[in-house]
């Protein structure tokens, strides 16, 4: 059975402060905790409903309805970033944690090299982010850096730096490079400031997704992780 300090400490992971500070995060429901246990990460413990009551569990769980089955996981240390390569993605400001967990099963889904987030990004370990993600979290790359650093750095190495914005150029008619022969590296801002100006800054091309007909769009605009899945798959559909 739990201690109430272990209850304890298992709930403080729902604030970023505790993820942080103890360096754990947790996961819930069968899906996510079945792919927790496959993926080499590092399990501090599962508990089951069965185990422990289903009270216990509505203590532990996050989620409106208590999970089956819940694990708490320890972070995965920030590692070297690796060298711009093949097809990446870059995260300028997005909050959402609905947003960002769908953005990495996009990720996951169109086999993007690698994911990075500016500081402001929501927490990768949030409990929404991680549900949200569908057990891409395990599966994605996910580095938190500073944008235009990496830009520069993505534009010293050959690599070409695509940003999405309003006022671009529609990404249809536009000659792409896909990853195969320079490193690519595609930003999203968030839906209510975009790009950030320091990061705008550093793109050497403006894309816009054009909504159809393009002279009578009904939204504003689209969804960060609508558009960022949009953007990928023509990436992805132009190296075919």
């Amino acid at each position: 059975m739990l201690t109430a300090a272990e209850i304890k400490k298992i709930r403080s992971l729902r604030e970023k402060k505790y993820r942080d500070e103890y360096g754990l995060f947790v996961v819930e429901g069968e899906k996510l905790v079945a792919e927790a246990l496959d993926s080499g990460w590092d399990v501090e413990g599962v508990w089951r409903i069965e185990e422990i009551g289903e009270r216990t569990m509505a203590r532990l769980s996050s989620l409106s309805t208590p999970p089956p089955v819940l694990a708490v996981l320890r972070k995965r240390p920030d590692i070297a970033l690796p060298s711009p390569a093949g097809l990446s993605l870059a995260l300028d400001g997005i909050r959402d944690p609905g947003n960002l967990g769908t953005i990495l099963r996009a990720a996951d889904w169109f086999g993007v090299d690698a994911v990075y987030a500016s500081p402001d990004t929501v927490d990768l370990y949030n409990p929404k982010v991680v549900q949200s993600t569908m057990g891409a979290i395990f599966r994605v790359a996910f580095h938190n850096t500073d944008l235009p650093a990496l830009c520069r750095r993505w534009t010293a190495s050959g690599g070409v730096v695509y940003g999405t914005f309003l006022d671009g150029k529609n990404i249809y008619g536009e000659a792409l490079e896909t990853g195969d022969g320079a490193p690519v590296l595609v930003i999203t801002g968030s839906e209510a400031d975009g790009i950030s100006p320091e990061v705008a800054a550093c793109c050497t091309s403006r894309l816009y997704l054009p909504p159809f007909p393009p002279d009578d769009p009904g939204s504003e605009s689209l969804n960060a992780a609508v558009a960022t899945a949009l953007t990928l798959a023509e990436f992805r559909r132009r190296a075919l």
